[in-house]
C-alpha cells in the first residue's frame, strides 16, 4: 500500500473515530464538525480511486 493510500484511509480512520466520540458525547456541534471532515476525507479517498466503505474504512 502506497503512502498517499495509507495517508487517506488513516485520515477517515480518524474522522470516523472523531464523529464517534463527539456521537458519544452527544455534542451536536462537533457531530456536524466530525461528519463534515468524515464527508470530505471519504470524497478525496474516492477522488484518488479508493473505494472507501466508510462503515469499514479501519479494515482497509
Amino acid at each position: 500500500m502506497g503512502t498517499v493510500v495509507e495517508a487517506l484511509l488513516a485520515r477517515v480512520r480518524a474522522a470516523r473515530a472523531r464523529l464517534a466520540a463527539a456521537v458519544a458525547a452527544r455534542d451536536p456541534y462537533a457531530v456536524a464538525v466530525a461528519q463534515d471532515e468524515l464527508d470530505d476525507a471519504v470524497r478525496v479517498a474516492r477522488g484518488h480511486g479508493l473505494d472507501v466503505d466508510v462503515e469499514r474504512a479501519d479494515e482497509e
